[in-house]
């Protein structure tokens, strides 16, 4: 997944928090509260959740490195939904590079599931995204590069080399509310509901909504136009 109010605080929050404002130098940690883990238009765990982050910006350089984590408070299905993410972001002018590292361990199946293990079947996933935020507009580019072959976010197969566009507009900005539409489209043995042994995925429209946020409140409609499923999200960040 993913994405708060920090910029590029991991690449599953990537546009979420993106508004063209550079990150303050230095140690930066907070952590978010949701009603639901919903990253890329897929509810992710099925449970409300803590969201702590760290990252640390380089003086000069704007260089971004950090660590994001979710974590559900029920337990589903036998398995309580974690996720630990790695990422660095690297701003070249009005984009941001990003690789992350996310480490999704299913504690029901694989108990032992170790950190740092890329291999087809392990719990990570290496993906790199390139974002852009100018005035109201930003996007998102995203592709898996390494690691888990199936979806361990989703619990589905999947698709090897999963891919993710996103587009999203601030079109409200008055008396402390602002307000973003978002469309993304993305594979959808990954981001939606179809999977078929031997055939390529398709790319399909799989996150749809809307965000209100003041202060350090948001609320957002999700809608997944593949799967559809929708879900309405409240968060808070500290």
């Amino acid at each position: 997944m993913k994405k708060t109010a920090k910029l590029l605080s991991l690449a599953v929050a990537l546009l979420a928090g993106f508004g063209g404002t550079a990150q303050a130098e230095g140690f930066k940690v907070g952590a978010d509260v949701v009603s639901s883990y919903v990253w890329r238009g897929g509810d992710l765990g099925d449970s409300p959740a803590i969201q702590p982050a760290l990252s640390y910006t380089f003086p000069g350089s704007g260089i971004i490195v950090g660590a994001w984590g979710t974590y559900a408070v029920n337990d589903v299905g036998g398995n309580k939904y974690n996720e630990t993410d790695l990422y660095a972001t690297v701003p070249v002018g009005d984009f941001c590079l990003t690789i992350t590292d996310y480490y999704i361990p299913d504690t029901a199946t694989k108990p032992n599931a170790r950190t740092f293990d890329f291999t087809n079947d392990g719990p990570n996933v290496i993906e790199l995204s390139v974002a852009y935020a100018k005035n109201n507009l930003s996007l998102l580019a995203a592709i898996n590069v390494a690691g888990d072959k199936g979806n361990a976010a989703a619990g589905t197969d999947g698709t090897e080399n999963a891919k993710y566009l996103e587009a999203g507009y601030k079109f409200y900005d008055k008396d402390g509310y602002t307000a973003k539409a978002v469309v993304g489209i993305g594979d959808e043995d990954y981001y939606g509901d179809q999977y078929e042994v031997g055939k390529n995925s398709n790319i399909a429209l799989v996150n749809t909504g809307i965000s209100v946020s003041k202060d350090r409140y948001t609320a957002s409609y999700v809608y997944n136009p593949d799967t559809e499923k929708s879900s309405l999200v409240f968060m808070a960040s500290f």
